[in-house]
């Protein structure tokens, strides 16, 4: 079910991953449709704790990775990336010096567009834009109702992304754990 929109501080990760020795992408449409996502732990903290108030369901946490160094996590985030679908949108702040009202952005174009030029692959700090939605097991069209130790899985999708500039204090994953989110 869809929960709603939530704005949230991040850092997006647009670097290049790395490649098979066979010539093969290690992770699979990188860029084009998902992405990783940093944010806070406390931030992720704060949207499981919204989730399990407002549905009874516990969240699964399966899928994060966990940067003790930093408190952060890394997320996969969806992107619309089918004709019928507005892409995620990518705007870089006109004047970093400004403050208050009188900050502006640019929109740059998509967030695969922006990720295809090599000067803009790093990790760009700001406020991502999510749809979010929960999955549980179950039939669909009925609602479930939450059981004792059945958790749900959240779906987050990039809609936009706002990036203050870029940022060198969090270190990307450049591949991906053996045997998960192929």
């Amino acid at each position: 079910c869809s929960l709603a929109y939530f704005g949230m501080d991040v850092c997006v990760d647009l670097t290049s991953k790395l490649i098979h020795k066979h010539g093969q992408p290690m992770m699979k449409d990188y860029g084009k449709t998902w992405l990783y996502v940093y944010l806070p732990q406390l931030t992720l903290d704060k949207v499981i704790s919204y989730v399990k108030a407002g549905t009874g369901y516990d969240v699964s946490t399966e899928g994060t990775v966990y940067d003790p160094n930093r408190n952060l996590v890394a997320i996969k985030a969806k992107l619309h990336h089918e004709s019928e679908q507005p892409k995620p949108s990518f705007w870089v702040v006109k004047d970093k010096d400004a403050s208050g009202g009188d900050i502006c952005f640019s929109r740059m174009g998509s967030v695969q567009d922006v990720n295809a030029l090599p000067h803009q692959q790093h990790v760009h700090r700001g406020v991502g834009i999510f749809s979010v939605t929960m999955e549980v097991e179950g039939t669909p069209n009925f609602q479930p109702t939450p059981r004792e130790g059945e958790e749900a899985n959240l779906s987050f999708t990039l809609v936009s992304v706002r990036t203050w500039g870029i940022t060198d204090c969090v270190a990307p994953i450049v591949h991906s754990p053996p045997d998960k989110w192929s």
